[in-house]
């Protein structure tokens, strides 16, 4: 198979990439002192390896970190936008701005790589719909409804359950989104969760970045019945590569270090805690490695239950520290592409994973905004009034 000539024509739209958060850690932005122009870059992700890759659209992640809470988290996902804007600004020769489907394809026909944004977690919005507005008008298309800490209407996969799902406002930003056109990533969120998600969607969902709980037993990947109620309604799980989430031995060695953590009464979901605890126990024992054979393995196991119109690719790169042996940076989706042609996907399968899948989810969101805008106004629904009623 012409892998390049593939690619050329049906590039990969990756559905997150955390190198904001790592531009804001590392240089406080300042795309001098990261100069992903160039190759060799300390982080996963350069613009000549994305080329290289074959990537033509990333969806970069404007995370922000579940321990800034209310207006500090808003603020601070402004400020990853802002970041992206600028990256996209720097780059113009080789990034290009978009915000629908159309755009994606207008930008591979400039010749330049579709940049794209994604907010990770309902904290985001502080429970405020006109932000949640305002954030899909600064050209956020998908809004992940947790992190890895709960949110006042939604639990997370990483938490204690508290609403056994969504709440009602949960579901009211869940419409909302769908009138206005941004998808529902249901990436981080607990099953129940996605179950919710699902029954109230009026137009595809997607996960940015999941894999199948079936191949490797984590809360954060898509059990079976979620990947069949995906499909009947048409949306798309995009597989990451995250170790702990596509190996199970690396699934049981993180599941080992969240278990000592609680048993010093710290919480996964408890960022500002968990994250040097969890360093320590790295150290003191080392974490098993994945490869790029597990990746393949989610990536047939959605294709088997939800079917080949339902899966793509969301990598996580500068998300992690560690990626699969074979998948080490965004230079790496050429050898996963091969590996599934060497089990039998076609071209035609190949391209609906790379991209046709994902540019179809989004039309259909498009286009679902559009039906629902002309019956359904903006919602003035507050949080207070649905889940906190005055009794």
């Amino acid at each position: 198979m012409d892998l390049p000539a593939l690619l050329a024509q049906h590039p990969v739209v990756d559905g997150h990439n955390d190198l904001l958060w790592t531009a804001r850690e590392e240089t406080r932005y300042d795309w001098d002192a990261l100069d992903v122009g160039v190759g060799g870059t300390p982080t996963h992700t350069d613009l000549p390896r994305l080329a290289a890759g074959g990537v033509g659209a990333q969806f970069w992640s404007v995370y922000v970190p579940t321990r800034l809470t209310g207006d500090h988290a808003v603020s601070a996902t402004l400020e990853q936008v802002d970041a992206a804007y600028a990256l996209t600004t720097r780059y113009a020769d080789r990034l290009a701005p978009a915000r629908t489907a159309d755009e994606v394809e207008a930008a591979w026909a400039d010749g330049r790589i579709a940049s794209l944004m994604g907010a990770e977690g309902g904290h985001s919005i502080n429970c405020s719909l006109g932000t949640l507005r305002q954030l899909h008008a600064l050209g956020v298309q998908y809004l992940t409804l947790t992190h890895n800490a709960n949110t006042p209407s939604a639990d997370s996969a990483t938490d204690r359950p508290v609403a056994g799902g969504l709440t009602a406002f949960g579901r009211e930003v869940v419409r909302e989104m769908n009138r206005i056109g941004m998808m529902v990533d249901l990436s981080h969120v607990s099953a129940d969760t996605m179950r919710d998600a699902l029954a109230v969607a009026e137009v595809p969902a997607i996960f940015s970045h999941s894999s199948a709980r079936a191949v490797t037993d984590s809360p954060r990947n898509a059990p079976d019945d979620v990947l069949e109620s995906l499909r009947d309604q048409g949306g798309v799980c995009m597989v990451t590569f995250v170790p702990k989430f596509v190996n199970q031995a690396c699934a049981d060695w993180h599941r080992g270090a969240v278990e000592a953590a609680a048993a010093e009464g710290i919480a996964e979901a408890d960022g500002a805690r968990f994250s040097p605890f969890y360093a320590a126990y790295r150290a003191a024992r080392p974490e098993p490695v994945a490869d790029l054979s597990d990746v393949v393995a989610h990536c047939e196991h959605v294709r088997e239950v939800a079917g080949i119109d339902h899966v793509g690719l969301g990598g996580d790169y500068d998300g992690v520290e560690v990626l699969p042996t074979g998948l080490e940076d965004v230079t790496g989706y050429p050898a996963l592409l091969s590996a599934l042609a060497d089990r039998g996907w076609s071209a035609d399968d190949l391209a609906r994973l790379t991209c046709r899948n994902v540019l179809r989810v989004m039309r259909s969101v498009e286009a679902g905004a559009r039906e629902i805008q002309r019956h359904r106004g903006p919602s003035l629904a507050r949080i207070e009034d649905l889940d906190h009623p005055a009794g």
